[in-house]
């Protein structure tokens, strides 16, 4: 099942303060939801565990993450695969772009992605729910991220 995905958010720190939070582990491990370990594993690749429930189904899913074309401070791509056993599989691609705005930064993305198994069998509707309920704890999970440390 494909699943697109955009969006866009105000966040109030500088580009340079948000390009460097969205290259951090250490700050991405704390905004996503369910992650329980994001780990370095070359360059610009990263090994995630992640537990997610979907619907009925609950899943820790164990991937890898690539941040690759890179523009900084102004954008990047990331793509991920990641098993969830007999949940299924899901993997994908986000772009992310940022632009100065008054009062912080306007970060924007695009995502795409492929989900298969038990979570396709869920139906269109409730995945993409899930997914844009995720996308926006991440979201507000980062704007905390970045107010919280930006004058520091």
């Amino acid at each position: 099942m494909a699943m697109i995905m955009n969006g866009e958010i105000l966040l109030p720190a500088s580009r340079e303060v948000v390009w460097e939070r969205l290259n951090d582990p250490g700050v991405l491990k704390e905004c996503i939801p369910g992650c329980e370990e994001l780990i370095k594993s070359g360059d610009n690749q990263f090994q995630a565990v992640a537990k997610m429930k979907v619907g009925p189904v609950s899943a820790r899913f164990k991937g890898r993450v690539t941040l690759s074309d890179f523009d900084p401070p102004n954008s990047y791509k990331i793509s991920g695969e990641g098993e969830g056993g007999v949940a299924g599989f899901a993997k994908g691609g986000a772009t992310v772009a940022l632009a100065d705005r008054e009062g912080g930064t306007l970060l924007t993305y695009n995502v795409e992605a492929q989900i298969g198994g038990k979570l396709a069998q869920l139906g269109q509707r409730l995945i993409n729910g899930s997914a844009k309920k995720l996308a926006d704890q991440f979201f507000v999970n980062f704007a905390d991220a970045v107010k919280d440390t930006e004058g520091k």
